[in-house]
C-alpha cells in the first residue's frame, strides 16, 4: 500500500540507535533532526499529492528538523556542554536494551488485532520501537539536554503511530501536538539555563544533592 514507507520506517529506527549510541550532543540531535525530516517526508509518501499536503509536510520538516534541533543547538552553546560524559548506562548496554525493546516491538505489533490495510506494514512496530527508544534515552541520560532529545524521539514514536489515523484525525491535533513540543522545548531551554548559571554542572541527579 505506502511502497517507500517501510523503507523510511527502517531508517528511522536505524536512527534510534544512533542516537543511543552517541556520546556527542551534536550527533545525537543532527540524528533527531534527520528522523523529524524523514517522519516529515512520510505524508507526502503515503497520500497523493496536494498542496495542502505539501504545506503540512513543510511545517513538519521545518518544526521537526530545523526548528527543534537549532534550539538545542544554542541551549548547548549556552550551557558549553559537547558530551554525554557518565550516562546512567552505558552505551553498549544501551544499544543492547535498543534492539531488545525493538525485537519485542514486532513481536508485541504482531500480536495486534490490526485492521487489514494495516497488517504487515512497519507503522505500528516502528512506533512502539521509537516509543521505547526515546523512554532509554529519558532515563538513561543525565544531561537535561539529552533527555530533551529522548523527548523528542518519544515524540517522534507517536508521530508515527498517528500516521496510521491520518485519514480520521484532523489536522489540528497534529499541529496541537507540534505546539505542545515547542513549548516543552523552550520550558527545557529555560530549566537548562538556570540551571548552568547556578551551578557548575547540569547534570541532572545532582539536584538531589539540593537541600533548604
Amino acid at each position: 500500500m505506502y511502497p517507500f514507507a517501510d523503507q523510511a520506517l527502517v531508517f528511522v529506527m536505524l536512527i534510534n540507535f544512533l542516537a543511543l549510541g552517541s556520546s556527542r550532543m551534536n550527533v545525537s540531535v543532527r540524528a533527531v533532526a534527520l528522523q523529524g525530516v524523514t517522519l516529515g517526508i512520510l505524508p507526502g509518501i503515503m497520500h497523493t499529492f496536494s498542496w495542502h499536503l505539501l504545506a503540512i509536510t513543510a511545517g513538519i520538516i521545518l518544526a521537526k528538523g530545523v526548528a527543534i534541533p537549532w534550539l538545542l543547538v544554542g541551549a548547548m552553546r549556552k550551557a558549553e556542554i559537547r558530551r554525554e560524559v557518565e550516562p546512567l548506562i552505558g552505551y553498549i548496554p544501551a544499544l543492547v536494551l535498543g534492539a531488545i525493546a525493538t525485537a519485542l516491538a514486532f513481536v508485541f505489533a504482531a500480536k495486534l488485532p490490526l485492521a487489514p490495510e494495516h497488517q504487515g506494514l512497519l507503522f505500528i512496530p516502528a512506533s512502539i520501537a521509537t516509543l521505547l527508544t526515546g523512554f532509554l534515552l529519558l532515563v538513561t541520560r543525565r544531561k537535561a539536554i539529552s533527555q530533551v532529545i529522548g523527548y523528542l524521539v518519544l515524540e517522534n514514536g507517536i508521530f508515527i503511530f498517528g500516521l496510521l489515523l491520518t485519514e480520521a484525525m484532523p489536522v489540528m491535533v497534529e499541529a496541537g501536538a507540534l505546539l505542545d513540543l515547542l513549548v516543552g522545548i523552550f520550558v527545557m531551554g529555560i530549566v537548562i539555563n538556570h540551571i548552568s548559571r547556578e551551578f557548575s554542572s547540569i547534570d541532572t541527579s545532582r539536584l538531589t544533592a539540593l537541600k533548604e
